[in-house]
């Protein structure tokens, strides 16, 4: 399976330190930690690729590749994001999409494949587990809040124990 991480974007504001970065020679004042998360949180086996459209220019070929297009984004970078979902649609890609600006409006995303809202380290193995076997639904919620107090198994692994 491959799958093509996108993180969409920041808008060119004070707050996103765009021309500052220059002088540290850096090209992203944010990584994009939500998505090397969920990268963790994929089945090894799985062909992972990492866009960060502050650093780096998102190709079509970039889309094809993949089975699955994971998006993650902020509200602020909601513009973006509904340009890399237009770009998807168009090469018919399917989406995945989670983060704060997904989960506070998801009913602005119904065009989207697979919501992954709320926590993901809740609601991703949910999904995973439905993909596995052929039937992803489009939307996965969840009222439960993560334990990050502890280190558990990666939760593909604890997945893959339930089978």
């Amino acid at each position: 399976m491959n799958i093509l991480m996108v993180y969409p974007m920041y808008p060119d504001t004070f707050w996103s330190f765009k021309h500052a970065l220059k002088f540290v020679s850096k090209k992203a004042s944010f990584p994009p930690l939500g998505l090397l998360t969920i990268a963790a949180m994929l089945p090894k086996d799985w062909n992972k690729k990492l866009i960060d459209m502050n650093a780096n220019q998102l190709m079509d070929d970039d889309i094809l590749w993949a089975d699955f297009v994971f998006i993650s984004a902020m509200s602020i970078q909601s513009e973006s994001a509904s340009q890399v979902i237009e770009k998807c649609k168009k090469l018919n890609a399917n989406i995945v999409a989670g983060g704060p600006l997904f989960t506070s409006t998801p009913e602005y995303y119904q065009n989207i494949d697979h919501l992954i809202l709320n926590e993901a380290e809740i609601t991703l193995p949910r999904f995973l587990s439905d993909l596995s076997e052929g039937k992803p639904k489009q939307k996965y919620t969840s009222e439960d809040w993560a334990n990050i107090t502890t280190t558990p198994l990666p939760l593909w692994d604890l997945v893959s124990m339930n089978e």
